[in-house]
């Protein structure tokens, strides 16, 4: 009778038959069964499959143990938005954790924290948004019995995102006097948290420290003018920083810029003249004509933001109602915000220049219409100069230039810029 239940257990096993059965010497067919139904057991205990707990233990006559520890994970396995913001969490019942690792696509590990007691563990690293991950858990039973759990999912993207858009860009050469300034398109509540994940470094190094102007608004700068030949890396860690309440950034990039040759110049609107100093030498003297003293200029530190070789100017967009309207004013540099410029004028006598002051505001230099002539002052200081040069005003009747009105925080002491940092 046993040899034939062994001879059923073979048959439905799918074992081998015939002349390979009878022919092994000294095995019984109750032996050739028990090794054939064992193979298959064992090779799924060694097997782990994904978002499943698998278990393993010592085999014996009774087969391999089950292990009593049970492992769960939050996210499930399969989420596909999960919360980015939130961590992971795994947890074991009926035992303790040995090991969990949690790794990005690149095969990069997410820190975490396991408990004293070993029943949970949590993660501790930032997660990103839009990414796959994938947790590995083990864990053992009061019998050293081991449970392993695989899953397998993914973040979602943030609804509400911000962009910072920034000056100068990446890879140009700029004056000594051009700070680095980011426009945020939505407001920043959280100043702290985002001026945290924005480096500025300079080689030669140098402190930088930012400065918030609005909520809108991060400019950094070094205490003086950057040194000539500097190397300058702004280094965007903004991706999934919450700026404001459920408002996440998205940019995580490195841009860089150099700083050029040092030029710097002074505009005395009482002497009516210009005088532009290179690398500590006085290169260029001009005749010029300011503010009236019905416009006058603003005093300061500006720092040329644009440049614009033909461009309108129309008094309506500076709220001086219809005074004038004129549309190709040649070689313009802005130094403000609120529109002040150093620019060239054809329309005016040659013998305004270094002899009164008439204009609405704007610094103006003998120019031709058209801005065809390279040999015009005006030409000549717009070829010369480049953006994030400086030109100071002075004795010019007027107050001071606001820090935020242009690229000009070079009006304001370090102490106060330092004053305005939120780390």
């Amino acid at each position: 009778m046993a040899a034939e239940q062994g001879q059923q257990r073979n048959d439905s096993g799918g074992g081998a038959r015939g002349p390979l059965a009878a022919g092994a010497p000294g095995l019984g067919r109750r032996a050739l069964v028990g090794t054939l139904v064992a193979t298959p057991v064992a090779l799924v205990a060694g097997c782990g499959g994904g978002g499943s707990s698998g278990s393993s233990g010592t085999s014996g006559e009774s087969g391999p143990k089950v292990s009593a520890a049970v492992v769960t994970v939050t996210p499930a396995g399969g989420a596909a938005k999960a919360d980015f913001t939130q961590p992971v969490r795994v947890a074991v019942t009926g035992g303790r954790l040995s090991s969990v690792t949690l790794t990005d696509p690149n095969g990069t590990a997410v820190a975490g924290r396991l408990s004293p007691d070993g029943s949970s563990w949590t993660s501790t690293g930032r997660l990103s948004s839009g990414t796959t991950y994938k947790v590995a858990a083990v864990a053992v039973d009061p019998a050293e019995a081991r449970a392993a759990k695989e899953v397998v999912f993914a973040t979602a993207a943030p609804a509400k995102t911000f962009l910072g858009t920034y000056t100068p860009d990446a890879g140009t050469t700029v004056g000594v006097g051009m700070p680095v300034s980011l426009t945020f398109d939505k407001a920043v509540t959280d100043r702290a948290r985002v001026q945290r994940a924005i480096t500025v470094t300079a080689d030669p190094p140098v402190e930088v420290v930012g400065h918030w102007f609005s909520a809108n608004r991060l400019d950094f700068r070094p205490e003086e003018y950057w040194k000539p030949g500097t190397r300058v890396t702004i280094s965007l860690r903004l991706k999934d920083v919450e700026g404001a309440p459920g408002v996440f950034g998205t940019q995580s990039k490195d841009v860089g810029f150099t700083v050029g040759r040092s030029q710097t110049s002074v505009a005395d609107l009482r002497a009516e003249r210009l005088t532009v100093t290179r690398d500590g030498v006085v290169t260029q003297t001009w005749p010029i004509s300011g503010g009236s003293p019905l416009h006058t200029t603003w005093a300061g530190k500006m720092v040329i933001s644009e440049k614009l070789l033909r461009t309108r100017m129309n008094s309506q967009t500076v709220d001086l109602g219809g005074e004038y309207d004129i549309a190709d004013v040649p070689h313009a540099q802005r130094l403000t915000t609120s529109g002040t410029f150093v620019h060239g004028n054809y329309w005016s006598s040659p013998g305004i220049f270094g002899s009164e002051n008439t204009s609405h505001g704007c610094v103006g230099m003998h120019d031709v219409q058209g801005a065809g002539d390279p040999s015009t002052p005006a030409a000549q200081f717009y070829n010369s100069s480049i953006t994030g040069d400086v030109v100071e005003v002075v004795n010019s009747g007027d107050r001071t230039v606001a820090p935020s009105n242009g690229l000009n925080g070079w009006n304001m002491d370090w102490a106060d810029w330092k004053a305005g940092s939120a780390v």
